[in-house]
């Protein structure tokens, strides 16, 4: 069997390095790298793993993912059908401000861009009122060549600085990236193992398994490394599957569906669980998606 890297490398024959995807779906393995990554989602819908926590993602999004930390942008599973003709797009920048790019970060003007990183660590969720601007620069080093991909770079990490405040982190500030590399991949099967039979009735027993533990060495060290227990964890994973689904078209009478397909194999547990990720219960986030959905269709 081929073991998959958790630390990834990435080329270092450029200090600012680019790259446009396109593929049937995203690279589907938790990893991390020390460089930090900036991607806008062309084409394509999921959830973001990052570090401990989840974010849904769609077409337009960009995340900007601090240096080493845990992240994997997880297709949904109609991705991987064998006869979808569905594909992903996008665009990312890897830069390293301890790397190749020390120097030019230590510089006097760079100060105020090292504390923003500094105290956005983990990385964040661009605004989406943000994002058309920060795409336009992303574009902008992705075709430069030459010095201008330094002038281009620059004036993005300044419109990131801009953010200021307005920024939705990434992950808790407590959380630690100092995962060693036999912990990662180990981690990286865990999560990847829970992202691919979610929606099945998998146990606890079922997944200690698959990391070859026994129960409780697996809770203790799940919970260690992620925060998380794996009945809330995988909660949540089903939680965003769930939301993915309301507001995609499904008819509000077919939330008992919506449920069953997400792996809850009772309405009253899913209304509950729901409600405590989520802060409301499932036909109200219909209705309030449906209201904010409105009020931008008028206001464009």
């Amino acid at each position: 069997m081929k073991v998959l890297p958790f630390t990834m490398l990435v080329p270092d024959d450029k200090s600012v390095i680019s790259e446009q995807i396109e593929s049937p779906y995203f690279y589907q393995y938790l990893h991390r790298h020390d460089e930090w990554q900036i991607t806008y989602i062309e084409k394509g819908e999921g959830t973001l793993i990052a570090g401990n926590d989840m974010h849904a993602f769609r077409s337009g999004d960009v995340f900007l993912i601090g240096a080493k930390l845990p992240h994997l942008f997880k297709s949904n599973p109609e991705y991987f059908a064998i006869d979808s003709n569905k594909t992903i797009k996008a665009c990312s920048i890897y830069f390293n401000p301890n790397g190749i790019l020390a120097a030019l970060f230590n510089l006097p003007e760079m100060k105020l861009a090292s504390a923003f990183l500094a105290k956005n660590k983990h990385g964040f969720k661009v605004p989406a009122a943000f994002t058309k601007n920060i795409v336009g620069k992303m574009l902008n080093v992705h075709q430069a060549a030459g010095v201008d991909v330094l002038f281009n770079f620059l004036k993005m990490v300044n419109s990131l600085q801009d953010l200021n405040e307005n920024v939705e982190p990434l992950c808790s500030d407590m959380y630690s990236s100092n995962v060693t590399e036999n912990e990662g991949m180990r981690l990286s099967k865990i999560i990847n193992f829970i992202t691919e039979n979610y929606n099945s009735q998998i146990s606890l027993e079922d997944v200690a398994n698959a990391a070859f533990m026994t129960p409780q060495a697996f809770c203790r060290y799940f919970k260690k490394h992620t925060g998380h227990t794996f009945v809330s964890f995988l909660n949540e994973v089903r939680i965003n599957d769930a939301c993915k689904s309301l507001i995609s078209g499904e008819k509000a009478d077919c939330i008992s569906g919506v449920a069953y397909k997400a792996g809850f194999n009772s309405i009253t547990n899913f209304n509950r669980v729901f409600k405590s990720i989520i802060g409301q219960s499932p036909r109200a986030y219909i209705d309030t998606y449906n209201n904010v959905s409105r009020v931008n269709y008028i206001g464009a």
